[in-house]
C-alpha cells in the first residue's frame, strides 16, 4: 500500500478522535449527519444523545441506507436505541418510512439487520406501519425465494450466500411479525423455504413454527423440522 493510504488512515483517525473529544451541540451533530464525510457522519451518529424533531429522525434515517457501512451500522445502533423510547419512536414516522426499514433488514451487515429488526419491533402497535411493512415484507420474501429456489447450491457460492443471507433476515422479521401476517402467506413461505438446502433457512422456519400454530399443514412441517438432520433446526 502506498503512503497516501496511510496518510488518509492517519487523518481519519485524528478526525475521529477530535470528534469524540470535541464539544459539539446537538445541532452541530445533526449538521454532520446531513452534510459530513464518512468519519463525521459515523461519529455524529454515535454521539447523538436524543432526537428533537421529526426532521432529526429523518436525517438519521437517510443515513441508514446508501451510505458507507460504518455510517449505516452506527445509525442502525442509534435507531434501535431511540425507537425503544416511546417519546422518540413516533418521530421516525414508521408507516411513511417502512421501505427504508425494509431495505435495512437485508443489509449486507448482519449487525444492521439485527439492530433494525430490534427497532421496528417497537412499532408493532402502529397498525398502519404493521400493515404496509408486513405486506411488503411478504412480497420481498417471496421474490427472494424465487431467486434462491433456482440456485444450484454447488455453484455461484457468493451469489447463493448473498441471497440466502437476505432470505434469512426476512424470515427473522417474519418471526417477529408473524401475528401480523395472514396464515396463507405464512404457510406458502414456510412450505417453500423449508426445502432450501441451506440449514440456516430451515432453522428460521423452525423458529417461526415454534410459536405453535394450529394449522395442520404447519404442524406437520414443524414435526418434520424437529426431525431434521441439523441440530440447529431440530432444537426448535
Amino acid at each position: 500500500m502506498n503512503n497516501s493510504y496511510y496518510e488518509t488512515l492517519d487523518e481519519n483517525f485524528k478526525q475521529a478522535l477530535n470528534l469524540y473529544e470535541g464539544n459539539y451541540s446537538h445541532q452541530q451533530l445533526i449538521k454532520f449527519l446531513e452534510n459530513g464525510n464518512i468519519v463525521q457522519r459515523q461519529i455524529a451518529a454515535l454521539r447523538l444523545e436524543t432526537l428533537e424533531s421529526v426532521q432529526d429522525a429523518q436525517i438519521l434515517l437517510q443515513n441508514l441506507t446508501g451510505q458507507d457501512g460504518k455510517i449505516r451500522e452506527a445509525v442502525s445502533l442509534k435507531i434501535n436505541e431511540f425507537s425503544s423510547d416511546s417519546g422518540l419512536a413516533n418521530l421516525f414516522n414508521p408507516s411513511l418510512n417502512y421501505e427504508i426499514f425494509l431495505d435495512a433488514i437485508v443489509d449486507i451487515n448482519a449487525n444492521i439487520c439485527r439492530n433494525i429488526i430490534g427497532a421496528i419491533i417497537n412499532f408493532k402497535d402502529d397498525t398502519q406501519f404493521c400493515s404496509v411493512f408486513s405486506s411488503s415484507l411478504i412480497k420481498r420474501t417471496k421474490n427472494i425465494l424465487e431467486v434462491v429456489e433456482k440456485f444450484d447450491f454447488q455453484q455461484g457460492k457468493y451469489k447463493v450466500n448473498k441471497e440466502v443471507f437476505k432470505l434469512y433476515w426476512c424470515l427473522e422479521a417474519i418471526y417477529e411479525f408473524s401475528d401480523k401476517i395472514s396464515i396463507d402467506d405464512l404457510k406458502e413461505i414456510i412450505i417453500r423455504a423449508k426445502d432450501i438446502q441451506d440449514y440456516t433457512i430451515r432453522e428460521k422456519c423452525a423458529k417461526i413454527l415454534s410459536k405453535n400454530f394450529t394449522d395442520s399443514d404447519l404442524v406437520k412441517i414443524q414435526i418434520e423440522l424437529k426431525n431434521d438432520s441439523n441440530y440447529y433446526v431440530r432444537r426448535y
